[in-house]
């Protein structure tokens, strides 16, 4: 079985790409930037490095210092998929990702998308 193509993708790649979608609703990249820390324990300097060095989304979210053990508490569809029906892993955790972003660029406050209320 073949990889799905975002696994080889830098992460440098969809980073931007992610900003922009946060920016055009008037979210910041501060922001989107503490989802990344919440969800996969990089802090500014360990996310800037691997921004840096080109690391693939695989490697990323596999090298990620400590994955929020709440990150399964995120629920509903992304790309016409439910999150969590996913069973790949890494699929499933991009596509974390991906929920967290939305909910971000719809508007919701960030103790919501982080899970703390």
């Amino acid at each position: 079985m073949t990889k799905h193509r975002i696994y080889t993708m830098a992460f440098a790649r969809v980073y931007p790409e992610y900003v922009a979608k946060a920016e055009r609703k008037g979210r910041t990249k501060a922001e989107v930037d503490e989802i990344i820390h919440w969800l996969t324990g990089y802090d500014q300097s360990a996310l800037e490095a691997q921004l840096v060095k080109g690391t693939d989304c695989e490697t990323f979210l596999a090298e990620a210092p400590q994955l929020n053990p709440s990150r399964a508490l995120i629920k509903g569809v992304v790309c016409g998929v439910r999150v969590e029906d996913i069973e790949e892993p890494t699929m499933r955790e991009i596509r974390y990702l991906d929920k967290l972003i939305d909910e971000l660029a719809k508007g919701k406050a960030m103790e919501k998308i982080l899970r703390k209320a």
